[in-house]
């Protein structure tokens, strides 16, 4: 198994909407103890709730589409089918 790399973190923004953020381990790592407390989602209930609210929300759909498209092309480009 890989190892991570990568942890996130939901932050607000200034109007109080959560915005997810990624970040190398190393950086993730300063703020991690201080900011799970406030930021993170807790529960089931808030989790679910927050993948139903991505579906209407544009940058989370747009980021969506470009992971995908990218995805598609790597795919493309280095997959070979079996013939």
């Amino acid at each position: 198994m890989a190892a991570t790399v990568i942890g996130h973190q939901f932050i607000t923004d200034v109007e109080d909407n959560p915005v997810g953020v990624i970040l190398p381990l190393p950086e993730f790592a300063l703020g991690e103890e201080t900011l799970r407390p406030f930021l993170s989602v807790r529960g089931t209930e808030e989790k679910l709730a927050q993948m139903e609210q991505a579906a209407n929300d544009i940058n989370f759909m747009d980021d969506l589409r470009h992971a995908m498209s990218d995805f598609a092309d790597t795919d493309a480009t280095w997959w070979d089918p079996a013939e």
